[in-house]
């Protein structure tokens, strides 16, 4: 399995007291929740054989973080129908968010981003 590229990961952690804010999120850590599981089980099978950087897998993890379930499966449906034996291959980032207002785990999932008060 690729690692996921240092703008899928974060440092930031759920609090408890976020869970009423996080609750527009579920649908979002759902898919994410399957793309990892995907990540770990079926990926590891085919090895590392994607032409881009990062692997289809992983490029579906960063749509889906930035852009929410709906943009994101559009983004990686898009790049899986750009990765075929002619293509040329490369690295292919997911374009960021222009305003994303949430904080990612160390394990790629999205929380509230923290409101500054203590």
């Amino acid at each position: 399995m690729s690692v996921l590229p240092s703008y899928a990961v974060g440092d930031a952690h759920f609090a408890a007291s976020d869970s009423l804010r996080s609750v527009p999120l579920l649908p979002r850590n759902a898919v994410l929740a399957f793309l990892h599981g995907y990540r770990a089980t079926v990926s590891p099978m085919y090895g590392d054989v994607c032409k881009y950087y990062p692997s289809c897998s992983a490029y579906a993890v960063g749509a889906v973080q930035q852009h929410g379930v709906v943009k994101g499966t559009v983004m990686a449906a898009a790049r899986l129908a750009r990765c075929h034996p002619w293509a040329l291959g490369g690295e292919d980032d997911v374009p960021p968010h222009r305003d994303f207002p949430h904080a990612l785990t160390s394990r790629g999932f999205v929380v509230p981003s923290p409101t500054g008060k203590d």
